[in-house]
């Protein structure tokens, strides 16, 4: 199913349903005017695990756009209705569907009038490319559509939906689509749930012939991710004021993971230092993939000696770094990344939603670790987990408010 997901089309959807994935959801699906203004309203519809940390979907579509057609009145009115029609027939849900539309700084650049000082999206400027191995594309297309659910069936029948090739979902007539405005102009989809990197990681560029990702972690780095007390909450990544009040900026990047080296060049004790912190891996407090550490990397209570552990132990830990950036000891940024394995290369689709890109920018270059250089640290050392990661495409996004997601200009209430 995960191969449908990532081949797209007919016949991909007809091998999920013969496989037991399916478009039926529970009745009662709620008119669109009644869900969330917040278009990233997605943690208190989603499961969450024992620890009480938040579950994303298991299947993603990243669908890049570029419009065919002006963004005028009647533009505006098919994006509404195509939008609309899916909400109508699936349920906002991870069983049904969850979605958002986020525009790129090109494509308000051809209006006249200019995004609101309280949107902070720049154009895309990558900080950094990670190492010397990284070719980064820059998404100067228009628009980011992402879907996500936990059946396979869903997010492809709803592409489908979306593009013209099919008029009826869930049992509902569609009266639009979005194929007379925007054209797909590339295709990106992930995975993410216990057991399912495991399951994929045979064959893989860049992954180890030994098969070595634990049987239980959902990611293919071997370890869980998303604790509750290292995300930042939706309502710290919302916009507060302005015309776009209710959206949030969007990150969108893709990493190629060198996993033949973070698996055959470290232990998992090393692994664990790099990942976390050197402490975490001398006390063993994460376990063989983060299992013991419940809601929370416990990161905060090493920040204040990560230049030591640089110094006398030629490690920093990836957690580690990232914290110090946290406000009043709360993270800025939520993340919502997935497992890929387009063109058969392990990797990460990298999503983090912010209430600004600057917060963005801060983080990263926490991550970065410059200052660990004096101490011997560069990307190709311990300097966390810099080494294993190839950048390879890089987006930022306005997510509108529901309220202004079809085609919006810089100055909806005008």
């Amino acid at each position: 199913m995960r191969s449908a997901v990532a081949t797209g089309g007919t016949v991909a959807l007809a091998a999920c349903l013969e496989n037991g994935s399916s478009l039926e959801v529970p009745d009662g699906v709620p008119e669109p005017l009644s869900l969330p203004e917040r278009q990233h309203a997605w943690n208190d519809v989603l499961e969450t695990d024992r620890d009480g940390n938040v579950e994303p979907p298991s299947h993603h579509v990243f669908l890049n756009l570029s419009l065919s057609s002006d963004p005028d009145s009647a533009a505006r009115e098919s994006v509404t209705a195509a939008l609309q029609g899916v909400e109508r027939a699936i349920e906002w849900s991870s069983s049904g569907l969850l979605f958002t539309l986020g525009y790129t700084p090109a494509y308000f650049d051809r209006f006249d009038a200019t995004l609101d000082e309280a949107v902070d999206l720049p154009a895309p400027d990558p900080i950094v490319t990670l190492s010397a191995e990284s070719d980064v594309t820059v998404d100067t297309t228009d628009a980011l559509l992402h879907l996500g659910s936990d059946e396979p069936a869903v997010v492809l029948a709803v592409e489908e939906a979306l593009f013209g090739d099919r008029t009826e979902l869930n049992g509902h007539s569609l009266s639009a689509s979005l194929e007379s405005v925007f054209e797909r102009t590339d295709r990106r989809t992930g995975f993410v749930g216990r057991g399912l990197p495991a399951e994929r990681q045979s064959g893989l560029d860049g992954m180890p012939e030994s098969e070595p990702v634990p049987e239980e972690a959902p990611f293919f780095m071997g370890f869980r991710s998303g604790f509750r007390e290292s995300q930042a909450t939706e309502d710290r990544v919302t916009i507060q004021e302005g015309p776009f009040a209710d959206g949030s900026i969007q990150h969108f990047e893709t990493l190629e993971l060198e996993l033949d080296a973070w698996f055959e060049e470290s232990d998992h004790e090393q692994r664990v230092a790099q990942l976390f912190s050197p402490e975490h891996a001398e006390r063993n407090a994460v376990g063989e993939y983060g299992e013991r550490l419940g809601s929370s990397t416990g990161v905060e209570s090493v920040v204040d000696d990560i230049h030591e552990h640089a110094r006398e132990r030629n490690t920093v830990g990836h957690a580690q770094k990232l914290a110090r950036e946290r406000e009043n000891g709360e993270p800025v940024l939520l993340r919502r990344d997935v497992n890929t394995t387009d063109g058969n290369r392990c990797g990460v689709h990298f999503v983090s939603l912010q209430r600004t890109m600057s917060e963005f920018r801060r983080v990263r270059e926490a991550m970065l670790g410059e200052e660990f250089r004096q101490h011997g640290l560069g990307p190709r050392q311990s300097n966390g987990i810099l080494r294993y990661l190839r950048l390879r495409h890089w987006g930022s996004y306005l997510v509108p408010p529901r309220t202004h997601r079809a085609l919006p200009r810089p100055d909806p209430e005008r």
